[in-house]
């Protein structure tokens, strides 16, 4: 019997790419995001592969999410792989110059909206017992701040300790959890941070060789397909490019 992914954010980046990934892999998928049309582009893709349901969905709305989860047809009603990937970052300024609107909507999209779909799906999980997982797309921010994480950083943090709570509650029901922490990575997830500044995006990959969507959908893979006695509880990528610099010091002059 062929296995099922529910994903989250599916329609670029991480998303898109592990759908693709698990497609060749004759996984069933069952594909969440809000552009409509985005998703029967990549319903006609990936059907040639696999069976593909498609949900438009804002994870943010948690009664629809839990709906849409209970009335999951046969055969993506058996899930194998929850991958909590929809989030996003907004703003790159200090704290103090940036705009609330932006700090709830990131709050409510990387913790309401994983929090939402991950409890509504979890039921599904348990009862597929052991081999089944949960993979929360975490990032190195959620360990390691910098200037302008601020908020986005909050939130990867909360990604990181709610996966590693999840492991201690799930004990013995043979759900695994990981945290992929990514770090400098290429995909549209930067274009939305900077508000579609070309320049912005360019200038930030330029030179870098950074981790590519396909990297995280080639890891997300290896993760949903270890011996099910196996749990990767945080896993950290960075190109090979980025490393960490010294502490930061103001000086007085």
């Amino acid at each position: 019997m062929s296995k099922t992914a529910f994903i989250t954010g599916a329609t670029s980046g991480f998303g898109l790419a592990c759908a693709r990934r698990l497609a060749a892999a004759k996984w069933n998928l069952v594909l969440t995001g809000r552009r409509a049309s985005r998703l029967a582009e990549i319903q006609d893709e990936l059907s040639v592969h696999t069976q593909v349901l498609t949900l438009t969905l804002d994870v943010c709305d948690s009664d629809a999410i839990k709906a849409q989860v209970e009335a999951l047809p046969t055969p993506f009603s058996r899930v194998d792989l929850l991958l909590n990937n929809a989030g996003l970052a907004l703003g790159t300024e200090p704290a103090q110059a940036c705009d609330l609107s932006d700090w709830k909507t990131m709050i409510d999209t990387n913790i309401g909206g994983l929090v939402a779909v991950t409890h509504a799906l979890l039921p599904r999980l348990i009862e597929q017992g052991k081999g089944s997982s949960i993979i929360n797309l975490g990032s190195i921010a959620g360990h390691w701040p910098y200037p302008g994480g601020n908020v986005y950083c909050g939130t990867k943090a909360f990604v990181e300790q709610f996966s590693y709570a999840l492991r201690c509650d799930l004990s013995g029901t043979g759900v695994r959890v990981t945290n992929l922490a990514p770090g400098l990575s290429e995909s549209e997830f930067t274009l939305v941070r900077t508000g579609g500044n070309q320049d912005a995006y360019n200038n930030l990959y330029q030179g870098a060789d950074p981790i590519q969507p396909e990297d995280v959908a080639d890891t997300v893979y290896w993760l949903a397909t270890l011996p099910a006695h196996l749990n990767v509880n945080q896993l950290e990528l960075m190109p090979v490019s980025q490393a960490w610099s010294p502490f930061s010091i103001h000086r007085e002059h």
